[in-house]
């Protein structure tokens, strides 16, 4: 591990203290958790960039049916038999 020095408002570091106590973890290990989810959360896509990706492929693949919007639940039936 690489050691690090920060600073924290009054209010962060009580906050932290309860946590760690609260978890029975020291704060060290709480703002490692608080550093990975942040590194998680930057990666992971938003939901607008999750619906532009789905509207991107919104019928690029065709089934051959043209009646799949009026017998959609027939289909599914008979691929869940």
């Amino acid at each position: 591990m690489i050691r690090t020095q920060i600073q924290l408002t009054e209010e962060q570091a009580t906050g932290l203290q309860r946590l760690a106590r609260e978890q029975r973890v020291s704060m060290a290990s709480v703002i490692r958790q608080s550093v990975d989810k942040t590194l998680a959360d930057e990666h992971a896509a938003t939901d607008m960039e999750r619906r532009q990706r789905a509207m991107e492929i919104s019928g690029a693949f065709r089934s051959g049916q043209t009646d799949i919007g009026t017998n959609h639940d027939k289909y599914l039936a008979e691929i869940y038999k």
